[in-house]
């Protein structure tokens, strides 16, 4: 289920993105909880988190890990992709 989640959200952002785009996800071997902690600093600092809301269109699939991508990518590109903006303790990877 989570590498599943992981591929749909790739086959997002190579449908969406542009060839210079840097998209920044979180890790999946990293444990929830940091998962978790990465996800709140990002919504609770700028990234948009609409679509990762239950009737949001990125909900599913509804993991940690997945939203978790989608909030970490969306600092990163309301940031305008700076490399402090990617800094999440490790939690995340361009």
């Amino acid at each position: 289920m989570i590498k599943s989640g992981f591929l749909l959200l790739m086959l997002t952002v190579s449908i969406f993105g542009g060839s210079d785009a840097a998209w920044c996800v979180c890790q999946p071997d990293v444990s929830t909880t940091a998962l978790q902690k990465t996800l709140d600093y990002a919504c609770g600092d700028g990234a948009d988190r609409n679509p990762i809301l239950q009737d949001g269109a990125c909900y599913n699939p509804d993991t940690v890990l997945s939203h978790c991508s989608y909030g970490a990518n969306s600092f990163h590109q309301r940031n305008g992709q700076a490399q402090t903006a990617r800094d999440f303790s490790a939690t995340a990877m361009l």
